[in-house]
This record gives C-alpha cells, structure tokens and sequence, in this order.
C-alpha cells in the first residue's frame, strides 16, 4: 500500500488516538494526535497535514456533530484543499450527506473496519495529492504568463540599495551562470532566487529548491541524489533526488552555509562531474543544472575557519548579490508597508486605506532585525487589531530591546547627536529634503540651517 502522507488526528478519545496511531503508523509518513479542535489551527500552520481524520464531537453535546462542523469550517479558511475525513459513533445517513456538502472529503463511522478506513485514507491521499498538482499547475501558469514581465515590476523597490540589485539581474538575464546570494534573515533571498530564475534561459523548465537549513545531515545525499529501492530501510522504491529532478532547469540551495563539510565535498564532486548517482546504485546520471545559492552567513569568514571549503565557494559564486538589509533601503520600507495592508486588509475584509504619517515615521525609525519578513508580519497584526481607515502609531509595538546591527557607545554630545541625526535622516530619505525633514518633525528651511551649522 502506498504513504499515505501526514496525517492528524482530531479526537477527545485517547484510546481511539492509541487505537488509530498503532493502525496508521506503518501506513503514514508522520502522525499527528489533538484531543480538542482548539489545537487543529496550531497543526495546520506547524505540521502540514495531508488528511485528517476529525471527530463529530466533543464536549459540547454527544450526538449534534456540531462542533465537527465549526471545525472543519475552520479547517477549510485555513485551507481550502484540505482533505478531511469525520468520524462518528453515531453515523446517520442525513448527518453523511450534510458532511460531504460542507466539504468533507468522506465519513467513517466507529467502530471502522481496518480494511474500509485505510481504503478511505488511500482515496484521500490521492485527492490531495491531485489537488496539489492542479494547484501546482496553476501557479506555473500564472508565473509563465508574467515571463516579460520587467524586474522593477517583480519586486518592491524604489531605493538606490534596490535598484543596484535590479541592475544586475538584468545583466545576467541572458546568462546561466551560478549565483551566490547574501543577506541577512528575511531579506527575500528567496524571492531574488525565483526572479533570476524567471529571468533566466532556463525559466520554464524545473525550479527545484533545497532548504539546506532544514533537511538533517542524514538525509541530505538522498534528497540531493536520490536513492533505489532497498538503499535503506525505508526505501521501499526508487526515488530521483532533487540534482535529477532539476535537470535542465535550476537548483536553488537555500542557507548552503548550513552544509557540513562532509557534504560540501560530495556536492562539489557533483557539480565538477556533472553526474551523480543515487544512493544504493553503482550507475552515473548525468545533470545539467544551474545553481542558485543563499545563505545568511559570512561564509568568507567561515572558509578562513575551515567550515567551509574555498573551491566550493569558487564553484557556486560566478556572480554574488548582495540583498541589502530593509534598514538601509529607506523610503521602501513605506512601501512595502502599503502593500502588505492593502493586501491583508483585502484578506481580512478590513476597510483600510494607509498609515498616518506618524505611523510612517515610527517604521522608518525601527530598525527591522527580522527584515522583510519581520515587516510583512508586522503588518498583518496590525491589520487584525487595527480600528478605522488608517494605522497609526500605536498599532506597531516593537520591543524595546530590538537588536541592533552593532552596539555603539553612548553619546551625549549635543552637537553630536544633532549630527548624528540629520545624518540618518538623511540617509533613509536618500536625499530627499521634504522627507529628511519630516523624520526629524522639523521644516525643510530648519534643516538647511542645521545643515549649514554642522558644516554637512
């Protein structure tokens, strides 16, 4: 029989949790169990489950099914393509028929007989699995009809940082060679990755990605190079590993400065031979892929430490692109800001128009640790709590003791921290007068006096 994926288990029965885990697990690539529906948002953000078998009720009555309702209605906000399978002691044939057009994918009724419940999960498995391709489809589509689209219109980005990194990409559009990509966390490497893609001789064919960041040493060479059946225990049948998958096309190996040494050099033996094999073969595949590399580390440093090999590093960065932190972008950051409200005020039916222009002031004075993705969150709380059209200030609370890129010593010059001042407001304006003013809540004609006073 084949995986049946990763299944959750929604029942306020421990021995029916026992009973269903013992019977499903040598089916199952993982399980997971809930005694109460309050966990199932937890688990569908955290565990990804590909069925999951609920019960019609809990504490609130015995036979109503009502709470199985409410929470498979939640199930589906959280994902519309959720396979879920109820399960009820009290089964009835009104009950079933109201299931199914709610939008569960079938109903089991307890005691389940071990044959028909894993016949069920097997259909289930297969539906997910086929609404996942379709979607897949449909994302290929959508990135295939954006192909001409230009790079300024991928990405948000108006700073100078940006536009330095749009430049390049366009440099390399008509290229295949491999890239090295920097940044701090929440940068959108990522993001960056799938544009030189799109923007590549080889868009259109496989993009394949590796979090290196995720995957246990142990497993790594078998999601890169695949393995045949019988290679390891688990191996039940052959499977191509990511290198081969991406033939063709292009492999993105997201924070590769995770990769041990030891892997550091199977890998480059790959990309030095073009050829691999699988895990339990003695036959070479051949590949041809581009490589598309991130990583959040100073990984100059770690080669002088020797963790990390310098030929590797001459291997995969042809090219390096630098992604500048979201502090150092300037007027982005606003931006960015409207996007993201505009997009979960549209997600949360909220009728939101803007930021005032305090609310614009206090994100551009934060310095944004956690970068763009710290922002995006940032926003889709205040869109939830928010009240009213506009955000102000005091829907943004940042902690006090946000780390800063590096700890200074304490000034208390006057004239120093005027200094220092216009200078940074300068800097995230990028020039900009009018707007260097108002970060400073003074007016353009004050601040060319101060300017002219501090000798800037």
């Amino acid at each position: 029989m084949e995986q049946l994926g990763k299944i959750l288990i929604v029942d306020d029965n421990e021995d029916v949790l026992f009973a269903l885990n013992l019977l499903l697990e040598p089916y199952a690539e993982k399980i997971k169990v809930a005694v109460t529906p309050d966990r199932i948002e937890h688990f569908m953000t955290t565990f990804q489950p590909d069925i999951i078998l609920l019960d019609m009720n809990f504490s609130r009555d015995a036979i109503s099914g009502q709470e199985g309702f409410e929470s498979l209605e939640q199930i589906l906000r959280i994902d519309s393509q959720a396979v879920v399978i109820f399960m009820t002691a009290y089964a009835d044939t009104d009950k079933a028929v109201r299931a199914i057009k709610a939008g569960a994918t079938d109903f089991i009724p307890k005691p389940w007989e071990k044959e028909k419940l894993l016949a069920t999960l097997s259909s289930g498995i297969k539906l997910r699995r086929s609404r996942c391709e379709v979607n897949l489809l449909k994302e290929q589509v959508e990135v295939l009809s954006g192909a001409g689209s230009s790079v300024e219109e991928s990405i948000i980005g108006e700073s100078t940082a940006m536009q330095e990194v749009f430049a390049t990409i366009e440099k390399l559009r008509d290229t295949d060679a491999n890239i090295l990509i920097l940044g701090e966390n929440g940068t959108g490497k990522d993001v960056i990755a799938r544009l030189l893609y799109r923007c590549s001789p080889r868009y259109g064919r496989p993009f394949v990605t590796i979090d290196l960041g995720s995957i246990p040493e142990q497993l790594f060479e078998s999601e890169l190079f695949g393995y045949e059946k019988g290679a390891f225990t688990d191996a039940r049948k052959p499977k191509a590993g990511r290198m081969e998958v991406a033939t063709g096309g292009t492999l993105f190996l997201d924070e590769i400065g995770n990769l041990s040494l030891s892997m550091q050099a199977k890998l480059l033996t790959a990309i030095e031979k073009r050829q691999i094999s699988r895990l339990g073969s003695t036959q070479s595949v051949p590949i041809d892929v581009r490589l598309i590399c991130a990583t959040n580390a100073d990984i100059r440093h770690l080669v002088e430490e020797g963790n990390f090999r310098q030929d590797l590093l001459y291997r995969i960065n042809t090219i390096e692109l630098h992604i500048p932190p979201l502090r150092e972008r300037g007027n982005d950051i606003i931006l960015l800001a409207e996007y993201f409200l505009q997009r979960y005020a549209r997600k949360y039916q909220k009728e939101m128009r803007g930021l005032t222009r305090e609310a614009k002031v206090k994100l551009l004075r934060y310095p944004w640790p956690g970068n763009v993705r710290e922002l995006q969150h940032t926003m889709e709380r205040a869109v939830i709590l928010g009240d009213g059209s506009l955000l102000r200030p005091d829907n943004f609370l940042f902690q006090a003791s946000s780390p800063r890129p590096k700890k200074e010593e304490e000034v208390l010059n006057l004239e120093q921290l005027e200094r220092q001042a216009v200078e940074k407001a300068m800097r995230l304006s990028e020039g900009n007068m009018t707007r260097a003013a108002e970060y400073l809540g003074i007016t353009r004609f004050a601040l060319y006096r101060k300017i002219e006073k501090l000798g800037l």
